[in-house]
């Protein structure tokens, strides 16, 4: 059974940086993408970035990018959100799940973590 459950988020100022981590279990190869979707109540959710597994290749949405860097440890079936220059506009529930489709496509996500930023 595929799980993902992730860590960090929090409260921080516009402008400020927060780390997000996801620890994956379940899976027999690293043949695999995992990364973050967010959404906000009432709104589409929204495909953040995600990280193949096997070769690092990354992807991010277009509002993110320059400011967000994914990275993973294939070691530890983890990935990482380094979010810095934080806005009003990412506040929301971040879910760490399987990557299936570029940008709309996930699966099995965990929990979630709440990021709220403050203007």
């Amino acid at each position: 059974q595929v799980q993902f459950v992730e860590s960090g988020g929090g409260l921080v100022h516009f402008g400020g940086s927060l780390t997000l981590s996801c620890v994956a279990s379940g899976f027999t190869s690293d043949r695999y993408a995992m990364g973050w979707f967010r959404q906000v109540p009432g709104k589409e959710r929204e495909g953040v970035a995600c990280i193949a597994m096997t070769d690092g290749e990354a992807y991010y949405r277009d509002s993110v990018k320059g400011r967000f860097t994914i990275s993973r440890d294939k070691n530890r079936n983890m990935a990482y959100l380094i979010m810095n220059n934080l806005k009003p506009e990412d506040t929301a529930v971040y879910y760490c799940a399987q990557c299936l489709e570029w940008p709309t496509v996930f699966d099995s996500w965990g929990r979630g973590t709440q990021v709220t930023v403050s203007s």
